[in-house]
Protein backbone atom coordinates (compact mmCIF):
# COMPACT_ATOMS: atom_id res chain seq x y z
CA UNK A 1 0.00 0.00 0.00
CA UNK A 2 1.43 3.75 -1.00
CA UNK A 3 2.44 5.61 1.96
CA UNK A 4 1.41 8.93 0.45
CA UNK A 5 4.40 10.83 2.23
CA UNK A 6 3.19 14.07 3.09
CA UNK A 7 6.39 16.40 1.63
CA UNK A 8 8.46 16.32 -1.12
CA UNK A 9 11.69 15.47 -0.56
CA UNK A 10 13.64 18.22 -2.05
CA UNK A 11 11.35 21.55 -1.61
CA UNK A 12 9.59 20.10 1.87
CA UNK A 13 6.22 21.62 0.30
CA UNK A 14 3.25 19.72 1.56
CA UNK A 15 1.64 17.55 -0.22
CA UNK A 16 -1.38 15.99 1.58
CA UNK A 17 -3.00 12.87 0.47
CA UNK A 18 -5.06 14.48 -2.11
CA UNK A 19 -2.92 16.55 -3.76
CA UNK A 20 -2.63 16.29 -7.66
CA UNK A 21 0.86 17.93 -7.20
CA UNK A 22 3.04 14.68 -5.88
CA UNK A 23 4.73 12.72 -8.32
CA UNK A 24 6.16 9.53 -6.77
CA UNK A 25 8.93 6.85 -8.46
CA UNK A 26 8.44 3.65 -8.37
CA UNK A 27 10.04 3.23 -5.33
CA UNK A 28 7.52 6.17 -3.35
CA UNK A 29 9.70 8.56 -3.81
CA UNK A 30 7.96 11.66 -3.34
CA UNK A 31 8.35 15.09 -5.54
CA UNK A 32 6.07 17.74 -6.52
CA UNK A 33 5.06 18.36 -10.14
CA UNK A 34 7.47 21.70 -9.74
CA UNK A 35 10.53 19.93 -8.33
CA UNK A 36 10.07 16.87 -10.85
CA UNK A 37 9.70 19.17 -14.12
CA UNK A 38 12.06 21.79 -13.11
CA UNK A 39 14.79 20.39 -10.77
CA UNK A 40 14.87 16.84 -11.21
CA UNK A 41 14.00 16.80 -14.86
CA UNK A 42 11.82 13.91 -14.47
CA UNK A 43 14.60 11.42 -13.24
CA UNK A 44 14.44 10.63 -10.18
CA UNK A 45 17.38 11.38 -8.06
CA UNK A 46 17.54 8.22 -6.32
CA UNK A 47 16.86 5.73 -8.72
CA UNK A 48 17.12 6.45 -11.94
CA UNK A 49 13.43 5.39 -12.89
CA UNK A 50 10.95 8.30 -13.88
CA UNK A 51 7.86 9.67 -12.26
CA UNK A 52 4.23 9.59 -11.99
CA UNK A 53 1.29 11.57 -10.42
CA UNK A 54 0.54 9.48 -6.85
CA UNK A 55 -2.86 8.29 -6.86
CA UNK A 56 -5.29 9.87 -4.23
CA UNK A 57 -6.84 7.05 -1.84
CA UNK A 58 -10.30 8.30 -0.80
CA UNK A 59 -11.28 10.03 2.16
CA UNK A 60 -14.83 8.29 3.18
CA UNK A 61 -15.57 4.67 2.64
CA UNK A 62 -16.67 4.14 -0.66
CA UNK A 63 -16.02 0.13 -0.33
CA UNK A 64 -14.62 -2.73 2.27
CA UNK A 65 -13.20 -0.19 4.76
CA UNK A 66 -10.65 1.02 1.75
CA UNK A 67 -9.92 4.88 2.92
CA UNK A 68 -8.17 7.30 4.92
CA UNK A 69 -9.96 6.40 8.36
CA UNK A 70 -8.90 2.89 7.94
CA UNK A 71 -5.03 3.18 6.09
CA UNK A 72 -4.33 6.88 6.76
CA UNK A 73 -1.13 8.47 5.02
CA UNK A 74 2.21 8.40 5.79
CA UNK A 75 3.43 11.33 8.54
CA UNK A 76 7.54 10.75 8.51
CA UNK A 77 8.64 13.32 6.71
CA UNK A 78 11.64 12.82 3.84
CA UNK A 79 13.84 15.80 3.31
CA UNK A 80 16.47 15.32 1.14
CA UNK A 81 17.37 18.64 -0.74
CA UNK A 82 19.36 17.68 -4.11
CA UNK A 83 22.28 19.07 -5.30
CA UNK A 84 21.08 20.94 -8.12
CA UNK A 85 24.37 20.44 -10.04
CA UNK A 86 25.15 16.66 -9.31
CA UNK A 87 21.75 15.98 -10.20
CA UNK A 88 21.85 17.25 -13.35
CA UNK A 89 24.80 15.34 -14.16
CA UNK A 90 23.31 12.40 -13.26
CA UNK A 91 20.34 13.06 -15.18
CA UNK A 92 21.74 14.25 -18.58
CA UNK A 93 21.88 11.17 -20.43
CA UNK A 94 19.15 9.90 -18.68
CA UNK A 95 16.35 11.94 -19.07
CA UNK A 96 16.76 11.18 -22.12
CA UNK A 97 15.76 7.91 -22.26
CA UNK A 98 12.00 6.67 -21.71
CA UNK A 99 11.55 5.95 -18.49
CA UNK A 100 9.62 2.88 -19.27
CA UNK A 101 12.94 1.90 -20.92
CA UNK A 102 15.13 2.93 -18.34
Amino acid sequence: MLQLRPTCEHCNRDLPPDSSDAMICSYECTFCKDCVSIVLENVCPNCGGGFCQRPVRPSRNIKNGNYLGNQPASTRVVYRPVEIETHRKFAKNIKLIPHDER
